[in-house]
């Protein structure tokens, strides 16, 4: 009876992430297929000029704020890719701050400096993207043997030459990986657009929660989702493929990188480093100095607020909550899916649909919530919603951070364990789980901040008594008054710093060999 237990634990190890994802995403996105083909929703998809101007406007202004990303990125990515010196960590923590915030706080902070706009949203979405480009382009530039590019400097290349012929060549994989990244995230932006919009910029997203919610033609809203899910899904694919190529170019350690040379090069590195640190900056600062904005009233009405109106300490203990049941839902069934990937050297097509959900559209996931979770007992009305949309988005940040640890494990251990006699639970509870255990609180980590900042999929499922930080900011921001300004931004800073020290708390956590994105 020993030797069959193995196959029906394996089995197990995948049903539950296969039902759950079946049930809480695949069945979701039938339902919204299904109330696409109803009615003229397809139709007026294609035809209406609102839905036309729409996309339009998502299609060029994530081309356009791309662009300008890889643009601003490239010189930061330089220097902390080719050059070691005093500080370099730090620096690469504080590029790494403004993709871990809230998209809401990130809207909130440019808000506090510049007036709402075109030109706001794109400057947002740099602040929040920069950090792709400079980690995704940087992990390969920093190891690009320094050696090859003093051969050619001696040859008589120029700078430009030994760039165009020797660098852009090897790094243009990750470069095309990170822009198709970024490409996604301006795609999919939601809260931003929301915020920085005001209204008068529409994304598909604007418009799939505008028709569902607003003005209830949910066939209209299903078909749009249904087109942006298939522009996301080919993004992905691209994305997936150039990430291939980008893993083998592997060619020195980082560590063996030169410190700038005095003269030029220090200069050109220091200048660098001080604009874009300082542009950084700005939208953070912003945020604090308006937070503190007529002598402190957003923060006292934080403890203040009258019975009548929402509560902020309460939307605050209520992240929390979600936070902890998400990392929890994502650790368990994050956690199985990557022990069974770990078993199997095909398994593709489940890895795709374990990381479907991240670059689905969080307003889709919302929407399709509220559409298909009817039965066999009906969730629509309950908190439950919240943490479960939280958990489908941040699964597959376990599976990343635990992944590589699980195949890194020698097969062998598992086999010799299986002889003895011990079963698959106790393999994995001996085994696997005191290798993994700090991949899964990494995992745990990221799908903390996930919940912390979800603002997309909560829009359409939480409700006004079991409401979220980044759902009180935006209603804030949406009520007159300096006084109301004032408190979304002491709740942005807020939520902004919950979520730096969960990644303080990662860094110090996650070992070198943890998964990462």
């Amino acid at each position: 009876m020993k030797p069959r237990s193995r196959p029906v634990g394996t089995a197990l190890t995948l049903a539950l992430p296969l039902l759950f994802l079946a049930y809480f995403f695949l069945y979701p996105l039938i339902r919204i297929l299904w109330l696409s083909l109803s009615g003229e929703g397809w139709a007026d998809a294609f035809t209406r000029p609102r839905f036309i101007e729409a996309a339009w406007f998502t299609l060029w202004q994530a081309t356009l704020s791309t662009i300008i990303t890889v643009a601003a990125a490239l010189p930061l990515t330089w220097v902390v890719s080719r050059f070691n010196f005093r500080g370099k960590a730090l620096v690469r923590a504080f590029v790494t701050v403004p993709f871990v915030l809230p998209t809401v706080v990130v809207g909130a902070a440019f808000l506090s400096v510049f007036d709402a706009g075109l030109w706001a949203l794109i400057a947002a979405h740099v602040f929040y993207n920069i950090a792709v480009v400079v980690r995704t382009v940087g992990g390969v530039w920093s190891r690009i043997d320094p050696a090859m590019e003093e051969a050619a400097a001696v040859l008589g290349a120029s700078p430009i030459r030994r760039f165009r012929t020797l660098v852009f060549p090897l790094i243009r994989p990750a470069l095309a990986s990170a822009s198709a990244i970024v490409f996604l995230f301006c795609f999919t932006s939601f809260g931003t657009v929301l915020v920085l919009g005001q209204g008068r910029l529409r994304t598909l997203e604007v418009e799939i929660y505008q028709q569902a919610v607003n003005f209830l033609d949910l066939p209209v809203a299903a078909a749009l989702s249904l087109i942006q899910l298939a522009t996301v899904t080919a993004m992905l694919v691209v994305s997936a493929r150039t990430q291939q190529r980008a893993s083998t170019l592997v060619l020195a350690s980082e560590a063996r990188l030169p410190a700038p040379r005095p003269g030029t090069q220090r200069i050109a590195m220091r200048g660098i480093l001080l604009v874009s640190l300082g542009l950084l900056a700005i939208p953070l600062a912003g945020l604090v100095g308006a937070s503190l904005d007529g002598n402190g009233i957003g923060w006292r009405s934080l403890v203040t607020e009258t019975p009548a109106a929402v509560e902020p300490l309460p939307a605050i203990g209520n992240s929390v909550g979600y936070a902890m049941v998400a990392s929890l839902i994502a650790v368990v069934v994050g956690g199985l899916a990557a022990s069974w990937l770990s078993n199997r050297k095909g398994g593709r097509w489940f890895d795709l649909l374990l990381m479907l959900p991240l670059g689905t559209s969080a307003v889709t996931i919302g929407f399709g919530f509220l559409l298909a979770l009817d039965r066999p007992i009906d969730l629509r009305g309950t908190a439950a919603l919240v943490p479960l949309a939280h958990a489908l988005v941040a699964i597959p940040f376990v599976v990343r951070a635990t992944l590589p640890l699980l195949r890194s494990i020698k097969r062998e251990l598992r086999e010799a364990a299986a002889v003895l006699g011990a079963s698959p639970s106790r393999v994995w509870r001996e085994i696997d789980l005191p290798i993994v255990a700090r991949a899964l609180a990494v995992g745990a980590g990221f799908a903390a901040v996930v919940s912390l900042g979800e603002f997309g999929a909560t829009s359409f499922v939480v409700r006004p008594a079991s409401t979220t930080v980044p759902a009180l900011i935006f209603r804030y921001l949406g009520r007159p008054g300096s006084s109301s300004f004032a408190t979304a931004m002491a709740l942005a800073v807020v939520l902004a710093v919950m979520t730096a020290i969960i990644v303080l708390v990662i860094d110090r956590v996650r070992g070198t060999e943890t998964g990462m994105f």
